[in-house]
């Protein structure tokens, strides 16, 4: 928990809580089913929990924000993100049963009221949100197609409704064609650990 407060020291004690409850209920259940790579899974506050937070230092979003969690594994960045904005609802979902199931388990045992987990794919979704966030579950121009409907025109937040987009690596061919409308935020210029480095945040404002 020391890394997250080194970064986010306005924590309530909730939101303390249950950030620290993660830990070892990530470690339960991935005994039992594999959200979380084995590796990782010592590395949890920094690979997986302050790099979904990475999103809040671009934006700070407003209460009755709706945001879509497409491809959310093991709850990332929903979970953390729901933990840090409490008055937004977080829409959680993935193809796979079994990691939807381990989602809503976690989100129960914390008491997380604002977040809701389901299995289905994002294409089939008939809400809309403001914005969908996800952590590289494929090339940007193929999640654009996916989500680019699901995204409502009513403006809330400083940043205009879109999508925010986690991934690593070399960006310039997948973001090309979006020309002038992307953003890309280094993650390392938030957190100075060399696991950052390489991490990016994908901004991209759908236009209606």
């Amino acid at each position: 928990m020391e890394i997250i407060q080194k970064y986010f020291p306005a924590l309530s004690e909730n939101q303390y809580k249950q950030l620290e409850l993660l830990q070892n209920l990530y470690i339960h259940w991935n005994r039992k089913i594999n959200v979380i790579s084995r590796k990782d899974i010592n590395y949890l506050y920094e690979k997986h929990i302050l790099h979904s937070l990475a999103i809040a230092k671009i934006i700070d979003f407003v209460p009755n924000t709706q945001i879509l969690d497409v491809g959310t594994g093991g709850g990332f960045p929903g979970i953390p993100l729901a933990i840090l904005f409490p008055n937004c609802h977080f829409h959680l979902v993935d193809s796979i049963a079994k990691k939807i199931y381990v989602v809503n388990e976690i989100a129960n045992s914390i008491e997380l009221k604002n977040c809701h987990a389901e299995q289905i794919r994002a294409e089939k979704l008939k809400s809309k949100y403001d914005f969908v966030v996800s952590r590289a579950v494929t090339s940007l121009p193929v999640f654009y197609n996916w989500v680019r409907e699901k995204i409502n025109e009513n403006l809330k937040n400083e940043l205009p409704n879109g999508i925010i987009y986690l991934k690593g690596g070399d960006l310039t061919n997948e973001i090309r064609k979006f020309k002038a409308a992307v953003k890309v935020f280094n993650i390392h210029q938030y957190f100075d650990e060399p696991f950052f480095e390489t991490k990016k945040i994908v901004y991209l404002p759908i236009k209606f």
